[in-house]
């Protein structure tokens, strides 16, 4: 224990003790209500029942930030109770709350950093965090680091930690996906068939216009969910399922924007815009809009992340059964794509107890966490997991089914500047607009590449 490392034994040893004591008689389940002031608590009232062989007999102090949101804090409090049951030795503090974030920035700065982060909400940034060197470098832990379960933590996860110039500074958590949404029960009575690839969309598309509904309706107010749930995974499928263009697109490369994949997408979205399939309203509309009009029967399949069911919970209709398929845009035969969004955790470089927050990262990594995560956040977590039988609702069942298959290409998400973000959502809407080709398209992202570039 660094605290103590200039103290007798007899002290040492005295201190730990009563360590322990006051763990085990702790009450510490307050939390924070969004106020100020951060929530800190100790998690210590659990005992050890000796269930977890990844991680015991740590001792000394820990303290783990975690952002509270639309997840909430239930998982992490669950989590971290069990393991504390495995280290009661260890004397944990959360440091949570809605505004953590911004709260915790004087200590970040200060080098005197928590030693576990969740990094997501208001006020994070995971890249700025590694380019200001606030993270530690676990490329080499990762490498090795198993669960509780014997599994490698890496082999288990459905998404891999982003690559900073061949480092890897942090390991995603939760793992959400774009796609395109339907209502499975309407798809059923209506004898619509649920599309596997480009040539099958596009042919239960034309049956649902000749019914009389907009087959296709996005958030035109918003460009990045039809860029997200379907430009992305088109031009993946379009280079043969090799995700790595869209880290090429991120690094800005000359050229890509042009590329032979990213104009045979686009060509698939003009398909789609010349046969009428795209609901013409949809440019005006925000993200809440849209979807009630796809909860209304309005249209038939929208592009959104796996928060539509959750978001929209107050307004679904009765009788009205969420169906998810990552990706329409691939040919026949073509494995589906999958455009994640992530929200990662990380040790601080400067933590004062890096083993026991390699440890929690070891342990928290298991299929049932992830279980317990998807019933407690309906979300996902970042791991392979089995939620056939769980509580968790069906579009993340749906999901899941996809992502433990074989069938299924996962690719990086494309993340780049405000500028050139800009000239992707104005470039699709006046693609879809009619106002512009691929070719026109591509010239106008080579432009803000350019511009963009160091």
């Amino acid at each position: 224990m660094n605290t103590m490392r200039n103290k007798s034994m007899f002290a040492i040893l005295t201190l730990m003790l009563l360590t322990s004591l006051l763990a085990a008689c702790s009450g510490a389940n307050t939390t924070n209500n969004g106020n100020d002031k951060p929530a800190t608590t100790n998690a210590g009232e659990a005992t050890n029942n000796g269930d977890d062989d990844a991680a015991k007999g740590l001792t000394g102090e820990f303290e783990i930030q975690y952002f509270v949101g639309g997840y909430g804090d239930t998982w992490w409090k669950h989590v971290i109770s069990k393991f504390q049951e495995a280290n009661p030795d260890l004397k944990i503090t959360q440091t949570a709350g809605s505004q953590i974030n911004e709260q915790m920035r004087p200590r970040w700065i200060g080098g005197t950093p928590p030693d576990f982060v969740y990094i997501d909400g208001a006020g994070s940034n995971e890249s700025q965090m590694v380019q200001d060197g606030q993270l530690l470098d676990l490329t080499e832990f990762l490498k090795g680091a198993k669960n509780a379960d014997g599994k490698n933590v890496l082999d288990i996860a459905i998404g891999q930690p982003t690559d900073y110039s061949g480092k890897n500074y942090t390991m995603p958590l939760v793992f959400g996906s774009w796609g395109t949404f339907y209502d499975k029960a309407w798809f059923t009575e209506n004898g619509w068939e649920t599309p596997t690839d480009f040539e099958s969309f596009m042919a239960v598309s034309e049956k649902i216009k000749a019914s009389g509904v907009s087959p296709y309706i996005h958030t035109g107010v918003y460009p990045y969910y039809i860029n997200g749930g379907l430009v992305n995974s088109a031009i993946v499928a379009a280079n043969g399922g090799d995700g790595s263009i869209i880290s090429r697109m991120a690094a800005l490369e000359e050229g890509v924007f042009k590329s032979e994949p990213v104009m045979k997408a686009l060509d698939k979205v003009v398909q789609m815009r010349d046969a009428g399939l795209i609901d013409p309203g949809s440019v005006a509309l925000n993200h809440t809009d849209s979807q009630m009009a796809f909860l209304q029967h309005k249209a038939a399949f929208i592009p959104n992340g796996l928060w539509l069911e959750n978001e929209m919970s107050k307004d679904i209709p009765e009788g009205f059964e969420f169906d998810f398929v990552p990706s329409v845009m691939q040919d026949k035969g073509q494995k589906y794509v999958a455009i994640p969004y992530t929200a990662s955790v990380a040790i601080a470089e400067k933590a004062k107890n890096p083993e026991a927050a390699k440890a929690f990262l070891q342990f928290i990594f298991t299929e049932q966490f992830a279980v317990d995560w998807a019933e407690m956040t309906g979300a996902i977590m970042n791991v392979k997991a089995d939620l056939e039988s769980s509580s968790a609702g069906p579009v993340v069942k749906s999901a899941m089914n996809y992502f433990n298959s074989d069938n299924l290409v996962v690719a990086p998400a494309l993340i780049v500047n405000a500028d050139v973000e800009k000239a992707l959502q104005d470039g699709i809407i006046a693609l879809l607009a009619g106002k512009i080709t691929p070719a026109e398209w591509g010239d106008r992202m080579e432009e803000a590449a350019a511009a963009a570039r160091p």
